[in-house]
């Protein structure tokens, strides 16, 4: 743990939801499970009279603070009497979208370390109006404001022992080679080998491509994508100097990079990618976005509804993500 850096900022997530319950959680444990300092940009309210809160003006009051109470950069939530905890409303979205943008404008600044979200429902959004696919995209679209520089975010879930980068996200499975081209893999492999490098120390990182179809298409008759596409893509990457693997059998490559094989595998699909991580740690995982000027970290998990209204959150998942958002925020440094 380290106090060298800026502290990290964490969003309210959707307050019906279990963010406000896994942040105190969080903030509590942690003299068990020791934290860099962070603070949260929400309606104090949400967290009533059951953890001791600072208000804070600046981030960096977080520093002096933390040890003590939960930081909160306070932020007004209108209708906040009609809230019911376990129940979504529309009537959030504003705020839940308010305190994304807040935490990642201030870290762009430098005035945070990282973002880690708390978890949100897209569904609640798209009601008012929300264009993005995910989180992910939302916050790769609110770096790119402004840049000169293209953002193209990679989602990578950290957990269980494995690093799997996605070459697609929130993609329908009909549509998945309308989105897995040529270009894609190349900058999707390129993405994950400098973040391996600049954010996670591993300067000489070991790449797998999953094979998109049963046993890797097994030499083209249950599936041509692996040797028209992944294995051409792999071949012009090794040229490069990048020690990638061509489309290996998805049935066994995650058992492979357990075993040492592997620094990450780069899976064609969302669900072939999740679930192995959930597999393994369902509430250690992580959900980080490569390919960012920011270190965004998120629980790999949902809004948990029904937990939030019983009072059963754990807190597991938040207390991973602030933990490696703050260990990629240290490496990036080092690498600079």
């Amino acid at each position: 743990m380290s106090h060298a850096l800026a502290p990290l900022a964490v969003t309210m997530g959707d307050p019906a939801g279990c963010g406000p319950h896994i942040t105190m959680a969080a903030w509590t444990a942690r003299g068990s499970h020791p934290l860099d300092p962070f603070f949260v940009i929400a309606d104090p309210r949400l967290f009533g009279d059951k953890v001791p809160l600072r208000m804070i003006d600046t981030p960096s009051e977080a520093l002096d603070c933390f040890s003590d109470a939960l930081p909160v950069l306070p932020q007004q939530m209108d209708a906040f009497d009609k809230l019911v905890t376990g129940t979504p409303s529309g009537e959030y979205a504003s705020a839940i979208i308010d305190s994304i943008e807040i935490a990642t404008k201030l870290t762009l600044n430098g005035d945070a370390s990282g973002v880690v979200t708390n978890p949100i429902s897209k569904a609640v959004l798209y009601d008012q109006g929300f264009e993005h696919p995910g989180h992910t995209e939302f916050i790769a679209s609110l770096c790119q404001t402004g840049s000169s520089s293209s953002v193209r975010p990679i989602m990578m879930l950290v957990g269980g022992g494995l690093r799997v980068a996605l070459a697609t996200i929130h993609v329908p499975l009909m549509r998945v080679l309308n989105h897995l081209t040529p270009e894609t893999l190349i900058e999707t492999a390129r993405i994950t080998h400098q973040a391996l490098r600049s954010d996670f120390g591993i300067s000489a990182p070991r790449l797998a491509f999953t094979g998109l179809n049963p046993h890797a298409g097994e030499g083209g008759t249950i599936g041509t994508e692996e040797r028209d596409l992944i294995n051409p893509v792999a071949r012009t990457l090794r040229d490069e100097g990048f020690d990638i693997t061509d489309a290996r059998s998805a049935d066994t490559v995650f058992h492979e990079a357990l075993d040492g094989q592997f620094d990450a595998i780069i899976a064609m699909t969302h669900d072939q990618g999740l679930i192995p991580v959930k597999t393994l740690d369902m509430w250690g995982g992580v959900n980080t976005t490569l390919g960012l000027p920011i270190i965004r970290t998120s629980p790999d998990h949902g809004t948990a509804y029904e937990a939030a209204a019983a009072g059963t959150c754990r807190p597991d998942s938040l207390i991973a993500a602030l933990k490696l958002a703050a260990e990629l925020a240290q490496n990036r440094v080092r690498a600079q």
